[in-house]
């Protein structure tokens, strides 16, 4: 064997070795934190759009709701920990690139895409660990967003930053919808370990999960785009927001019932992407 092929090979054995055991584990814990997440979400609005309680809340609202439940603090912390687990991965993809997404411009916006990810859930696992630590006395978070945006319209350029910032979340969700639609997330699953009926799982859950979730990212970044064009900041509004928006509607709580089931499913789909996820380095076969 030549020296360049010994060499290529021992690189290769390298970055196989990279991503360690314990941290796929991790990596694979948070992803079902995740799908946990937008699972209890999607079961509250589910709950608002039949009439039988719940409510069209988002990811912070859902973790002040849960606090509430018994052993409910316990759950927010097996979530925190869990989301900071993922975060670490999105960080590991940002930085060592295991997905190979590569250094040209579709690569490096999805590398701060994953970046910007960590930050946002770094957020959410915050808040479930803080909520967990003052048993539930936390306030609403549902003026936050609004007061932010007022603080970025004030500042100069603040109306185009807010926009671009909507154009961004349009077009991930775009992204995420035409991902389901055309089933393309199958290609991140060890498919061959599954049998026929985690499969269908996968595939159902990520198709419509996706779909929903990128209709609703693609109504979040509408309303950002209102804000930067009304200088309103009333106009803002994250997940809770968007899903009371969808209930307000003709037919609202039958779109936001078919809304809620395809956010669970998104929930479904993220654990079972924890658990069959390609995670190492180099091309996938």
């Amino acid at each position: 064997m030549s020296s360049t092929a010994s060499s290529n090979t021992q690189k290769a054995r390298d970055a196989k070795e990279e991503i360690k055991p314990w941290i796929r584990r991790l990596a694979r814990f948070g992803y079902m934190a995740k799908g946990v997440v937008y699972a209890l979400v999607g079961i509250l609005a589910f709950m608002a759009a039949i009439g039988v309680g719940g409510k069209t809340t988002g990811t912070s609202g859902m973790l002040k709701s849960l606090a509430g439940v018994p052993s409910g603090n316990i759950i927010l912390w097996i979530i925190g920990i869990g989301l900071i687990c993922y975060i670490g991965w999105v960080f590991i993809k940002a930085i060592k690139d295991p997905t190979n997404e590569g250094k040209g411009a579709k690569g490096i916006i999805s590398r701060v895409g994953y970046m910007v990810s960590g930050v946002v859930y770094g957020a959410l696992a915050l808040k479930a660990i803080n909520i967990a630590s003052s048993a539930g006395s936390s306030s609403g978070g549902g003026g936050s967003k609004q007061t932010m945006s007022a603080k970025l319209l004030a500042q100069p350029f603040g109306a185009w930053i807010i926009g671009a910032i909507g154009v961004i979340i349009i077009g991930y969700g775009l992204y995420e919808f035409i991902g389901g639609a055309t089933q393309k997330f199958l290609k991140k699953f060890r498919t061959g370990e599954m049998d026929h009926h985690e499969y269908k799982v996968a595939k159902n859950s990520g198709t419509a999960g996706l779909i929903a979730r990128g209709s609703v990212l693609g109504l979040i970044g509408y309303f950002f785009v209102q804000t930067a064009l009304t200088s309103d900041a009333s106009q803002a509004k994250g997940l809770d927001g968007a899903l009371s928006e969808v209930a307000s509607n003709p037919f609202g709580q039958w779109i936001l019932g078919v809304v809620a089931a395809g956010l669970i499913l998104y929930g479904v789909y993220q654990i079972i992407r924890g658990r069959y996820e390609h995670m190492s380095f180099g091309k996938r076969k």
